[in-house]
């Protein structure tokens, strides 16, 4: 019988098979709980990246598994032309956790696809067909999603994307502005409150608070993404709520569905949804809003509410920032910059190599950590936000021994 790493080879990519081999992770993964996840070698790894945020509450929450196996006995997916009680739970659950007047829901399966539902919403409410990004914002990589992140190694290959996108740097409002000046025809603004694929950059205090203002005076539509940073990640439920600022649309997914189910949505103020009043067939997903993805996602935000893990996010965050800030005084020939919020934390390397060093360190000892998509200097830090203080500490005190071991090769140079 084949290894699975050979049928990677064969049947998915032999480059991924390739990559993993080098990095010493072409083990199968067997088993995963909490913050760990056992492989076929006998190894058990500290899972530090957690799917890019999507496992929150630790692999196999037992709360979430036990609601997707109840409401797999009674029915997974649904009959389409009657009404499914969870997804009209969850619809209300998240129209009263969100900020504002968030009222409308849209399901579907993917962050990239809650970024297209909004891209149509905000055209079809608006009647304008402008959109305009941020330059390394990361929103997904179906066409349109694509063609509103701003990261060229990715949208080149696939151009031409589509027309009237453009890109503007990020956390700069005088660039808004302008192009707002500019163009009159622009539907919607997109932005994530902190970007994660671009290297978990944080905009300057009060960004999207002037954002807001502009987008209203210019009655532009603000998208705000935060499929990586809600659902407790920055240390509130979602990031916008820093700045008690109202986005016209939100975009949900990753941490939504609990680690067990894949689940996205969008929530939209009552004055934007009115299109969808009128014509409800005009976006649709088969599986989006299924009875089991969203009874995962209830059971998830359950589990955030008792367990209260936005404000473990806050301090555990807050612990690991101070730390990474004095390694960092420390180690400046290695260490560019250290940012983030809550669980989302991004440490930058003055040199690209120094992150493969880092990483290799932390595989060697069996800890999971990961790249910035956008940004290969930036080794990206998104625990569990349940994650145990023993854990945080055992991934730091290596994290500081791989850096001093950097120090010394980048000496030796």
């Amino acid at each position: 019988m084949k290894s699975v790493v050979e049928l990677y080879e064969e049947h998915i990519n032999p480059s991924i098979a390739r990559l993993y081999r080098l990095m010493g992770m072409a083990s199968t993964a067997r088993k995963a709980e909490g913050s760990y996840v056992m492989d076929d070698q006998g190894r058990t790894f500290l899972d530090f990246l957690g799917n890019f945020g999507t496992v929150s509450l630790g692999h196999r929450h037992r709360r979430v598994v036990d609601a997707v196996i109840s409401q797999l006995g009674v029915m997974g997916q649904t009959a389409r032309y009657l009404l499914d009680e969870p997804t009209a739970r969850l619809a209300q659950m998240l129209a009263q956790l969100t900020p504002g007047d968030l009222q409308y829901c849209f399901f579907c399966n993917s962050g990239t696809e809650a970024v297209e539902a909004a891209m149509k919403v905000a055209r079809l409410s608006t009647g304008k067909s402008g959109l305009v990004g941020t330059i390394n914002g990361f929103h997904g990589k179906t066409l349109g999603s694509l063609s509103l992140s701003g990261r060229e190694p990715f949208r080149e290959p696939f151009e031409p994307l589509l027309p009237r996108v453009k890109h503007i740097p990020y956390g700069e409002v005088t660039a808004l502005v302008h192009i707002l000046e500019e163009d009159r025809d622009v539907a919607a603004f997109i932005l994530e409150p902190l970007q994660g694929e671009g290297g978990v950059v944080v905009p300057p205090a009060g960004y999207l608070s002037e954002v807001r203002e502009i987008c209203d005076d210019y009655g532009v539509l603000l998208i705000l993404d935060e499929v990586q940073t809600g659902m407790g990640r920055t240390g509130k439920w979602f990031a916008c709520q820093e700045e008690e600022v109202v986005p016209d649309i939100l975009c949900l997914a990753k941490a939504l569905g609990g680690g067990i189910m894949p689940i996205g949505a969008i929530l939209s103020r009552p004055s934007v949804w009115q299109p969808m009043l009128e014509n409800p067939w005009i976006h649709t997903s088969t599986f989006g809003g299924s009875p089991l993805a969203c009874a995962a996602a209830i059971a998830a935000i359950e589990v955030m509410m008792e367990e209260n893990l936005a404000g473990q996010a806050r301090e555990k965050g807050l612990r690991i920032m101070q730390r990474l800030q004095k390694l960092a005084e420390r180690y400046p020939q290695v260490i560019a910059d250290v940012r983030g919020r809550g669980l989302l934390i991004g440490i930058e390397f003055v040199k690209e190599g120094v992150g493969g060093v880092v990483i290799g360190r932390m595989v060697e000892n069996q800890i999971i950590v990961g790249y910035a998509l956008n940004n290969p200097r930036v080794v990206r830090l998104e625990p569990p936000l349940n994650v145990a203080d023993e854990d945080i500490d055992r991934v730091l005190d290596v994290l500081e021994a791989a850096v001093a071991e950097a120090n010394e090769i980048i000496e030796e140079l």
